[in-house]
């Protein structure tokens, strides 16, 4: 990944964090900055699998929904795995 990918993911999950985070219902009593550090997490998920599937070239960041479908997904599993009993 270049340096111009990695940006652009960062941007990407930047923003993908708080839809993801507007959109995923409930209150996990997270903050802006872990919601953007997993928006970010899930975005660069997005990127890698997008990549091993051929959906992205090397170098080019995540899609904008797909992006956003990571984040979701990387919050769900932080709510699951945090989640008190």
């Amino acid at each position: 990944m270049t340096i111009t990918g990695i940006i652009g993911t960062l941007i990407i999950g930047f923003f993908a964090g708080l839809i993801a985070r507007f959109l995923k219902p409930g209150d996990d009593g997270m903050g802006i900055i872990m919601t953007s550090i997993l928006g970010i997490a899930g975005a660069f998920a997005a990127t890698f699998i997008g990549q091993a599937l051929g959906l992205y070239d090397k170098g080019q960041a995540a899609g904008f929904i797909g992006a956003v479908i990571g984040a979701i997904l990387v919050l769900v599993v932080v709510g699951l795995v945090t989640k008190k009993k």
